[in-house]
């Protein structure tokens, strides 16, 4: 079925829940100015839908392929990458001064959760070459930044992200691969890195690695990790592809889903490399790439499950089976009480991952255009629900999108099936959604609570003030964050961390459910006749009391959950 970019659902967005055109008021954000924003919306919407969704099922049934050293992309990548990249597409928020458009993280969400839904194997490209251009930003030199950000920014190149190894995965501080200096200022990389997304391809004439790498006689551990930009092709005078850099394709993986996207294994042999900020100082900066990342993959969760939403709803209108007498029948399953409960949760719940991570994007934007360490400390505490809710999101709306189709829907020429071997990824991608939570709970909370107090605060307040209009769904929602405020208090009072690691998942989900019952509140109120409100009942009536178990869960501790043994759990 065609894809239809949701444009309008991100101009509410906008204008009523996150309050974008507050950033236009500042000096980093001047550019945001509604007509940019309109163009924005409108020329990333028709990109998707007219280029790039078309290649969505080539990629799956004409994956990325190992040919005698060189890698295949999918029938029809080349073109859609490279309208992508002459659109300017690739680092929307990136700085003017190398040639980005200088426009709000909160845009650039939109776009990446529109390409995700149109396309997620070849998005995963300009996603993480947005992540690199961000970490170059912040920690390369300058002469680093000469050379690469132009090339980066106009997609001339692309950028990945090297950490994970066949003995160090979520373990970073186990990784091995050497740096040895050359006496130049450069390095000699040497090792193996695996599960490179984008790690070799054909579609630019470079491929820019950012590799975590220990020099001789570091420390042990994640003290001991530096960062360096190895280029598979090192750069000429004139800022060309030069000779061959050692970087190896070993193999590309065979993958459950995301078949466009060649996962690579890398091998490096004295590769040359440049270091990324201070000696030691590798994670810091490869952190502020995994960032970018992890509410970018938040993107991508939430714009599959608006592709499998789109999907299901085409055939719930025109699939007709059996017979229902209610009010104003259309004939098709649509009319079945559970094809619609499926149906509604699914727009229900995208509507509330959109919003919370548009929420984390907004915070950043504030937080780099002089907001203040308060929206600094917002982003970083929404960022880790973003990336879970909005890939748990993609999943669950995934899976019952099949649902919906029946039988046809586990048959793979309805492309039901493929929305939810591409999404699964995402929920391992860059962290587990395990690790999010963990964060979360313990590094995110080192504040005493104080950043989930404030929006605590905020939503209670919003609250308080639709109890006049909306008193049936305002009181539900204030209630739901007082449950949630108590959480919190009950968490930062845990020493024993693993106590809240128990319910650290839980406890997240449970935010979520909350945030997304502010966020449809406030929806209802700007339309409050309207298809949002009618939305935000269904949701704050049905989805948000899951709030409870999830808080109550979150509150029970680690006892219990190590009385079970494992000899209990294999017998």
């Amino acid at each position: 079925m065609p894809y239809r970019a949701p444009v309008d659902e991100f101009r509410f967005l906008y204008a009523h829940v996150v309050d974008l055109a507050a950033l236009a008021g500042t000096e980093r954000f001047a550019e945001a100015t509604p007509e940019t924003v309109e163009a924005i919306l409108t020329e990333a919407g028709r990109l998707c839908e007219e280029v790039l969704a078309p290649t969505r099922r080539a990629g799956d049934t004409d994956p990325a392929r190992l040919e005698n050293g060189v890698t295949r992309t999918s029938e029809g990548f080349d073109a859609a990458y490279g309208a992508i990249a002459e659109g300017g597409w690739v680092a929307i928020s990136a700085d003017p001064e190398h040639g980005g458009m200088g426009l709000p993280m909160a845009l650039t969400t939109a776009v990446n959760d529109m390409v995700s839904s149109a396309n997620l194997a070849l998005q995963l490209n300009p996603m993480l070459t947005q992540g690199q251009i961000d970490a170059l930003e912040a920690h390369a030199s300058d002469e680093l930044k000469a050379l690469y950000l132009p090339k980066l920014i106009s997609g001339e190149w692309t950028g990945t992200m090297n950490l994970t190894e066949p003995q160090a995965g979520s373990d970073v501080g186990a990784l091995r691969t050497k740096a040895e200096p050359n006496g130049d200022g450069t390095y000699a990389i040497t090792g193996q890195k695996i599960y490179i997304t984008w790690g070799d391809h054909d579609l630019t004439p470079n491929i820019c690695h950012l590799v975590l790498a220990r020099l001789p006689d570091a420390a042990p551990g994640t003290k001991g990790i530096s960062l360096f930009m190895v280029p598979k092709y090192l750069p000429t005078e004139d800022g060309g592809p030069g000779p061959f850099n050692n970087v190896r394709t070993v193999s590309l993986e065979e993958k459950m889903g995301i078949h466009g996207s060649p996962t690579a294994v890398l091998d490096y042999d004295r590769s040359t490399g440049w270091l990324v900020g201070p000696e030691n100082g590798g994670m810091k900066a490869m952190f502020t790439m995994m960032n970018n990342a992890r509410l970018g993959v938040g993107a991508q969760g939430i714009g599959v499950a608006e592709g499998a939403f789109q999907h299901a709803l085409a055939y719930a209108l025109d699939r007709r089976q059996g017979a229902s007498k209610v009010e104003n029948a259309t004939g098709s399953i649509v009319d079945h009480a559970d094809v619609r409960r499926m149906l509604t949760t699914m727009k229900a719940d995208i509507f509330a991952a959109r919003a919370i991570a548009l929420m984390c994007a907004v915070a950043l934007d504030r937080a780099r255009s002089g907001g203040g360490e308060d929206w600094a400390a917002r982003a970083a505490f929404l960022t880790p629900i973003a990336k879970t809710f909005g890939t748990e999101t993609g999943m669950a709306v995934a899976d019952m999108g099949i649902q919906v189709h029946g039988g046809m829907g586990y048959v793979e020429e309805t492309g039901a099936a493929q929305f939810l071997r591409d999404v699964r990824v995402t929920a391992i991608y860059e962290g587990t959604n395990g690790i999010q939570a963990m964060d979360l709970v313990a590094r995110k909370m080192a504040d005493g609570g104080e950043a989930a107090f404030a929006m605590l605060d905020e939503i209670e307040s919003f609250a308080e003030t639709a109890r006049e209009r909306m008193p049936d769904l305002a009181a539900p929602v204030w209630e739901a964050a007082e449950t949630l405020r108590e959480t919190v208090e009950w968490l930062v009072a845990q020493d024993d961390l693993n106590a809240r690691f128990a319910g650290s998942v839980p406890f997240l989900m449970g935010f979520a459910r909350v945030l997304g019952g502010h966020a449809h509140l406030m929806a209802a109120m700007a339309d409050p006749e309207g298809p949002r409100a009618r939305l935000a009942r269904f949701y704050i009536t049905r989805l948000l009391p899951q709030h409870a178990g999830h808080l109550a869960h979150a509150r029970a501790g680690a006892e219990d959950l190590y009385a079970v043994s494992p000899d209990d759990l294999a017998a």
